[in-house]
This record gives C-alpha cells, sequence and structure tokens, in this order.
C-alpha cells in the first residue's frame, strides 16, 4: 500500500510561482508512473503532467505545457509539480496520483494510488 500527502498549495497572484509536493510512503515509487491532476469547483477532475518510471519521460496538458514542470526524486521518495506564469484559470484542487502498473499516464484509470489534493488559488 501507497500513502500520497501532498503540500505546497495556497493562494498566489496571477503570473506568480508555486512549487508542489508529493510525499509518498509504504513503498519505494520510483519504479512508478507518478502523475498531477487537478479539479475545479464544478468541473471533472483534468489531467495535468505525469512522469514516467524511468523520470526521463514527461507529458503535460496542452494548457500547462511551458508553464509546469514535474520532476521527482527516488532518494527522497518524492515527487513535486512547479508551476510559474499562474493563471486564474489554474485554481484548483491538485491531486498526486500513483500506478505501479503499465498504462496512459494522462488517464485516471492508469492510477491506483491517490492523495487528498492540495489547493492552489490563484487571484489577485
Amino acid at each position: 500500500q501507497v500513502s500520497l500527502v501532498e503540500s505546497g498549495g495556497g493562494l498566489v497572484q496571477p503570473g506568480g510561482s508555486l512549487s508542489l509536493s508529493c510525499a509518498a510512503s509504504g513503498r519505494p515509487i520510483k519504479n512508478f508512473i507518478v502523475g498531477w491532476f487537478r479539479q475545479a469547483p464544478g468541473k471533472k477532475r483534468e489531467f495535468v503532467a505525469f512522469i514516467a518510471q524511468s523520470g526521463t519521460f514527461t507529458y503535460y496538458a496542452d494548457d500547462v505545457n511551458g508553464r509546469f514542470t514535474v520532476s521527482r526524486e527516488a532518494t527522497k521518495n518524492m515527487a513535486y509539480l512547479r508551476m510559474s506564469g499562474l493563471r486564474p484559470e489554474d485554481t484548483a484542487r491538485y491531486f498526486c496520483a500513483a500506478a505501479d502498473r503499465n498504462g496512459a499516464g494522462s488517464q485516471e484509470e492508469t492510477y491506483n494510488y491517490w492523495g487528498r489534493g492540495t489547493q492552489v488559488t490563484v487571484s489577485s
């Protein structure tokens, strides 16, 4: 069993930056796919980014590509989402997810472990 805990959310002004962390416990996640998803009020949860088991392949949703960076640190059993150029439409609850099985990293169904999320609010 793997537990994931996100942190780093908060209130930031448009154009600002924020770094989210995902701390894993229970098992090493170095061979897991790690993804980030978000859910805005009244909307479905959507894919943001993922990093493959190798740690060298990453993939982003179109609207965050170039602004967000996903990374992982195997020695600390951590994953991160660095966000810059934040916009009001980035406001959402952000979730970390991990998968110990193969699948499409952009699909929720791939992931069998989820955190409870951290709130990001972009507002002036």
